[in-house]
């Protein structure tokens, strides 16, 4: 097997496997009006949408660090207080098709980058001093974060209405 065909292999399996956790989230949502969308019936300030809305927003900064490191993930500031909120003016299906658009970009993207390009990561308490992500790590990272919420989101759902994503 040639090391393209390995890229490309490796390459399919991440997008995949990002598109099946996202396929929970969606999941998650669906039948909800935007009503229950709105809802934060647990102990924390999250809602649906709101979690709909905060994984595409990491997402899309995320891709711009592999295109361009740091200082393009930065160039847009994120809105954290109304970032994890379903503001009354959004939908749920509005949503999810902001959402479908940044999960087509990102492949697009991925399929066009050097999975091995690496940047040095953002000075944050939270990153180890000169540490440096790949394109890899950060597709593995969205993968990550995005699993994350999906199980926020079923507990979520859960309270809402009993529905479980997976039981």
């Amino acid at each position: 097997m040639t090391t393209t065909a390995i890229a490309s292999t490796e390459l399919a399996d991440l997008l995949a496997v990002l598109d099946r956790t996202r396929g929970f989230l969606r999941f998650t949502v669906q039948g909800l009006t935007d009503e229950q969308a709105r809802l934060t019936p647990t102990a924390s300030a999250l809602s649906l949408g709101g979690l709909i809305k905060h994984v595409r927003t990491v997402e899309e900064s995320w891709m711009r660090f592999a295109v361009g490191g740091a200082e393009l993930m930065e160039s847009v500031q994120a809105d954290w207080a109304d970032g994890h909120r379903m503001l009354a003016d959004e939908t749920l299906e509005g949503l999810l098709e902001d959402y479908e658009e940044t999960a087509a970009k990102t492949g697009r993207l991925l399929a066009e980058l050097d999975l091995n390009t690496a940047h040095p990561l953002p000075e944050a308490p939270w990153f180890e001093v000169g540490a440096s992500w790949s394109v890899r790590k950060v597709a593995l990272h969205v993968i990550a974060e995005t699993a994350q919420h999906a199980g926020h989101a079923d507990i979520i759902r859960e309270t809402i209405d009993g529905q479980k994503t997976m039981g």
